[in-house]
């Protein structure tokens, strides 16, 4: 049988409408083994593992999707393009920006602002405005709120480099009302938009910028469970 994708060995059915993607692909296969039955991985390629499994009597999927939007943009849109998917929710992590947020808070992005180029391929006259589907972020917030989680909405920052050579630069997207920096929301939004297809992007604190505290690599793949199971019930509602 022939694979559609050079960087996803799935056969076409084999992942669900909704996929869940982090950043580290090891954090696909830990929310795989806690939160779906009977799962199974579907992609090994580049070690960016990928599982399908059930979550309370729907399919779901989760994989990762590496650093960074030409990475994200890679997997995406071949989900998207060959494997038929309806929808991507990013599961990730962030530095904060806002004075308000603290560690483990959860972001839900409504919009993405960037310094990437990544928008250029699609000739908009203008300045694109990427944001996240309506229904999916509204969904997501009541998620949140059912489990008591500390949820904030609004924009963020997708940059092209983890670190900026411009000192000022996280203080500027602050004082614009960025509540946190990632570095793949603006392109996941941008490629969904384009597809017609179904985005949101949840985010977890993992350090801050401005105060310097931070979690280590073991807790951000393993302690993110306010935003995996918010992540998870907006997925089921969509699936």
């Amino acid at each position: 049988m022939v694979v559609p994708s050079a960087c996803n060995e799935a056969q076409v059915g084999e992942i669900a409408d909704i996929v869940l993607m982090p950043g580290d692909p090891l954090r696909a296969e830990y929310i795989a083994n806690r939160y779906l039955e009977d799962a199974f991985c579907f992609n090994r390629v580049r070690n960016m593992l990928g599982f399908t499994g059930m979550y309370q009597g729907k399919r779901i999927s989760v994989m990762g999707h590496g650093m960074g939007i030409p990475s994200i943009g890679l997997y995406v849109d071949d989900l998207f393009t060959y494997y038929g998917v309806k929808g991507v929710i990013r599961i990730g992590s962030a530095g904060g920006l806002s004075p308000d947020l603290k560690l483990r808070d959860v972001v839900i992005a409504m919009s993405a602002s960037t310094n990437s180029n990544f928008a250029s391929q699609y000739d908009f006259p203008g300045t694109l405005a990427p944001t996240a589907d309506y229904g999916m972020l509204r969904a997501a917030v009541g998620h949140g709120e059912d489990l008591k989680a500390s949820v904030v909405v609004g924009p963020v920052f997708t940059s092209d480099t983890f670190e900026n050579a411009r000192k000022d630069a996280n203080a500027r997207y602050r004082d614009m009302g960025m509540l946190a920096v990632d570095m793949e929301t603006a392109g996941l939004y941008m490629i969904a938009a384009h597809k017609r297809k179904l985005a949101l992007s949840i985010l977890t604190i993992s350090d801050h910028v401005f105060t310097g505290e931070g979690l280590s690599a073991l807790e951000r793949q393993e302690s993110f469970h306010e935003m995996m199971e918010i992540a998870l019930k907006t997925a089921w509602d969509f699936s």
